[in-house]
């Protein structure tokens, strides 16, 4: 917005012609060259510029893209980037942060807090790091305080309750959990809050990757949780710092 508030007081003094004006401006929402086809108005509609898949993308168009969105947004996140890429995008931007865990390639220069609360994810396994990771680090860069409790499943239940205040405390919760998928039920009850609930592909023969817990949660007694896709830790986080804005 800051940008498009600029390239108007260019054209209206004269520092630009309307035919400069409309090329920069249709650069300015939508960004098209080769394989990238970037959403540059994404910031205005959403509140966050468009995030960047890295999985599956050549390294030089994640580079294009990234060079590209770096242009004007402080924050900027590209998920699912193996830590060869990482380690390779790194080199080049070295204002950029990566996580091997999170498998996110990250700036969060604005260190702004839009989000009304606090994001508590919590973790049944101490195996379901990378997703855990995945959804801090989005939470974080999208301008929310945010805080881990891992490890507390329902095999044990009691290790949960000992982080009963805090679970309370938190305005939006994400529960990642493998097997059963038992734990956002578990969590739901405890709180008059959004839990969104995440399935992971952690578990046995017929866990199925992640298909017995994804279909546990879509059966959750608890009419607070809903669910996202398995291992989408990216995408609990997104509609998280959404609700927490509200």
């Amino acid at each position: 917005m800051k940008n498009l508030k600029a390239l108007i007081k260019d054209l209206k003094s004269g520092k630009i012609s309307e035919e400069k004006f409309l090329e920069i401006l249709k650069k300015l929402f939508i960004f098209n060259e080769g394989n990238i086809t970037l959403d540059m108005h994404r910031a205005l509609r959403h509140g966050f510029p468009e995030v960047i898949m890295g999985e599956g993308k050549k390294f030089e168009d994640l580079k294009k893209a990234i060079s590209q969105m770096e242009k004007t947004y402080p924050d900027l996140l590209v998920t699912r980037v193996d830590p060869e890429t990482g380690m390779k995008l790194k080199r080049i931007f070295k204002n950029f942060n990566y996580s091997k865990e999170g498998r996110c390639f990250y700036k969060h220069s604005s260190k702004r807090i839009t989000g009304k609360g606090k994001i508590l994810i919590i973790s049944a396994g101490a195996s379901d790091i990378q997703v855990v990771e995945e959804a801090y680090i989005t939470a974080k860069v999208m301008g929310n305080r945010v805080e881990k409790i891992t490890d507390v499943g329902v095999a044990g239940i009691h290790r949960l309750f000992s982080h009963y205040e805090k679970i309370r405390s938190a305005r939006v919760l994400i529960v990642v959990a493998g097997m059963e998928g038992a734990l956002p039920s578990v969590v739901g009850g405890l709180v008059d809050k959004p839990v969104i609930a995440v399935p992971t592909s952690r578990g046995y023969g017929t866990g199925t990757g992640g298909i017995a817990a994804l279909l546990g949660m879509l059966n959750s007694c608890s009419p607070n949780v809903v669910v996202v896709n398995i291992d989408n830790g990216f995408g609990a986080a997104y509609t998280a710092s959404l609700i927490n804005r509200l």
